[in-house]
């Protein structure tokens, strides 16, 4: 996708040296860290715009509708520090938007160091990169609330050394997850999308398995749900902890209706040297689905019924 590529270049080149009062603006209001302008917010409204520059440090929100917008896409990395041993960004306002920002290298002591860490409210990311951390972006449960996640990049993720699996994109009980034109790739364990909203859309998105390491299902709706998974491409690679399934429902328990959930237009092959016979779509829901128009590489069975 060309705007991955975009945003690794402008990254590579992004360590600028900022005056402490102009790496965080809110309109002509500069603030020296990004904790400062979080809370210059507070429960109103307000962009906050970030100078190019690597940043070594993290931002709680407790209140508020605030976007963190990168002055220039790919220019703004946040690495290494998270607060509250969770995330460079902990979010628990009214909504949040993330645009054009890079994370990378997040590790903390659960397993579960993440780019994002979203505990409510609406969530909306674009143009940004979560890289070589153990998750990307994490939730806790929000009925109410709706995570989209759109143009992104996730790339080696999933690597907890608890054992306890970290993904690059772990959902709790959140209303819905919409995930669109993203590239999943190099995954370093776990599911690359593991949701149990009961509403899902994950369209038009890659799946690149090739150079992942001890991965496991593309897609996981761990307690099913309704909605569709269309447009994409999905290659599975080698090194795998579970090759047996690409896209599971329910395989935790059908605690969401999964009746009607359109699995459509989707391309998927194997890896060159893949010898793995998997099954695309796991039904473990009992529930009929809405699976058509795929275009399937050899070894690999549209559908099977799990238990």
């Amino acid at each position: 996708m060309r705007f991955a590529v975009l945003l690794l270049t402008l990254a590579a080149g992004s360590a600028v040296a900022q005056a402490p009062g102009t790496r965080f603006t809110i309109g002509n209001q500069g603030f020296a860290t990004l904790q400062d302008a979080v809370a210059a917010i507070g429960d109103g409204e307000g962009t906050i715009h970030i100078a190019p520059g690597t940043y070594r440090e993290c931002a709680v929100q407790d209140a508020g509708r605030i976007a963190y917008v990168a002055d220039r896409p790919g220019s703004v990395i946040f690495t290494r520090v998270t607060c509250e041993d969770k995330a460079a960004l902990v979010l628990r306002g009214r909504a949040a938007r993330v645009e054009g920002i890079v994370f990378r290298n997040f590790e903390v002591g659960d397993g579960n160091g993440a780019g994002i860490r979203i505990e409510k409210g609406n969530l909306t990311v674009s143009q940004s990169m979560f890289l070589d951390s153990q998750s990307g972006i994490l939730s806790a449960e929000d009925p109410a609330s709706t995570i989209t996640v759109e143009r992104s990049t996730f790339a080696g993720l999933g690597n907890d050394p608890t054992g306890n699996g970290a993904h690059s994109i772990y959902v709790g009980n959140y209303g819905a997850l919409r995930v669109t034109a993203c590239r999943f790739e190099r995954g370093a364990g776990g599911h690359y999308v593991k949701s149990r909203s009961p509403r899902i859309e994950v369209t038009g998105n890659s799946f690149d398995d090739t150079r992942g390491h001890l991965t496991n299902y593309m897609i996981d709706l761990s307690n099913g749900a309704r909605g569709r998974i269309a447009d994409n491409i999905f290659v599975m690679g080698r090194d795998k902890d579970n090759h047996s399934v690409m896209i599971s429902v329910a395989p935790e328990g059908a605690n969401n209706d999964s009746t009607g959930l359109v699995v459509e237009r989707n391309r998927a092959t194997l890896a060159p040297g893949v010898t793995w016979r998997p099954v695309f779509v796991g039904n473990w829901s009992g529930e009929p689905l809405a699976i058509r128009d795929n275009a399937l590489g050899e070894g690999i069975t549209v559908t099977a019924r799990k238990w």
